[in-house]
């Protein structure tokens, strides 16, 4: 038997943690649905079925509601941190 044993998949490691009980994938599931729960009313309220959601440094794609994949964020979408309001975009506002 050599060291070096076959390549693991992430779908194959993921079914081994809930086989086994390492982990509740369930849980996890419930954990990472309720945490994008404001992002999820917000897109809803715009009629948003397929959306991104920036956090944490990760963009969380949502196609039909449904999280699909999680990336990492490269800032590829930081041009939508831009929309927040300065203070002197206010200012400018008001007397426009």
């Amino acid at each position: 038997m050599s060291d070096n044993g076959p390549s693991v998949t992430d779908h194959a490691l993921v079914r081994w943690l809930e086989r086994t009980g390492a982990m509740d994938v369930g849980q996890m599931r419930r954990l990472l649905s309720s945490s994008l729960a404001r992002a999820a009313d917000a897109a809803a309220q715009v009629g948003g079925g397929n959306y991104l959601v920036l956090a944490d440094g990760m963009v969380f794609v949502i196609k039909d509601d449904t999280l699909i994949t999680v990336l990492e964020d490269d800032g590829r979408h930081a041009h939508v941190y831009r929309h927040k309001d300065r203070p002197s975009d206010r200012q400018s506002d008001r007397r426009g």
